[in-house]
């Protein structure tokens, strides 16, 4: 460990996508002093090993980094049971994860901002995890903000926070019902996520991402964010199995690191607003496509 926080990186049968996300991470100016774990999960099913073995080949060759760690899982675990054991492991190991998919690309700051903001808030229990991806439409935010809304493009968790993380959905939607939550879940209405959690619980659907926001919002939790996107997602290029195709959510990447000011540790209410609006602007074909792309016949893209 190098004082630097460790990435996560999660890795099925893209190979073109991963080795984007890799150049992207190395072309940060902290990845010489970054360890970099990646996960790669095993093929679902023999159409998929050819993929698969491409995946691991390359992560085997990932150099830039203070050291690389390949981790080839021996079974297929599919979505949620891969980051979520992934990001568990390096928890215990180090402390905190910093998070990231095998289909999101980052900034040049990326690596900058989740370790200064981990180490600022470090001992902020209000705080539950740092995020990376800012919608194109969300214009005019503050250069730092924070939300009770976590992220899934790009972020970083200490273990203090991850220890919450409640697994069980069921026991996620009786709370939220029992506590009157689910509008402030639905961000006012802007979007489904409790039905969302209905259909993991259901199995319609494999999202750790939906129970770790649930998590966040019974318990309060912050999470900061950069007024630019360090992060955004080239997987809405049919290559995956349930991504489908779509460049609503694509953004530019932050071209400076933020600075790191004191801010209220409280929600920013203009935020909020702007998040909300920037997903009920989509439209509910867009909304329908995104929650089709978090689903899985047997849970991974």
């Amino acid at each position: 460990m190098t004082g630097f926080c460790p990435v996560a990186l999660f890795a099925y049968r893209r190979p073109q996508h991963l080795r984007r996300v890799v150049e992207s991470l190395v072309a940060n100016p902290e990845a010489a002093q970054t360890d970099v774990h990646i996960y790669c999960d095993a093929p679902r099913t023999t159409a998929d090993a050819a993929d698969v073995a491409a995946v691991r080949s390359y992560a085997h060759g990932v150099s830039g980094f203070h050291s690389v760690t390949v981790i080839e899982r021996e079974s297929n675990l599919g979505l949620s049971r891969s980051i979520t054991s992934g990001v568990s492991e390096l928890c215990e190991r180090y402390g905190c994860a910093a998070v990231v998919e095998d289909d999101v690309v980052v900034s040049r700051h990326f690596l900058g901002w989740i370790n200064a903001a981990l180490k600022k808030y470090e001992n902020d229990n209000r705080v539950i995890s740092i995020g990376c991806y800012v919608f194109p439409e969300c214009c005019g935010l503050p250069e730092t903000f924070f939300l009770n809304i976590t992220d899934c493009w790009g972020w970083a968790v200490w273990k203090r926070s991850w220890d919450k993380y409640e697994p069980d959905g069921e026991r996620l939607l009786r709370e939220l019902s029992g506590r009157a939550l689910q509008r402030r879940f639905d961000l006012e209405d802007s979007y489904p996520y409790t039905q969302m959690l209905s259909d993991q619980v259901a199995g319609r659907n494999d999202s750790w991402a939906v129970k770790w926001y649930a998590t966040a919002v019974l318990a309060g939790g912050l999470t900061l964010y950069p007024g630019i996107s360090m992060t955004t997602n080239i997987g809405f290029d049919g290559s995956g199995e349930h991504g489908g195709t779509d460049r609503a959510y694509a953004t530019e990447v932050a071209q400076s690191m933020p600075a790191l000011r004191e801010i209220p540790v409280v929600e920013s209410t203009a935020a909020r607003a702007l998040w909300a609006d920037a997903l009920a602007r989509k439209g509910e074909s867009v909304i329908k496509r995104f929650v089709r792309s978090i689903r899985t016949s047997l849970g991974r893209v």
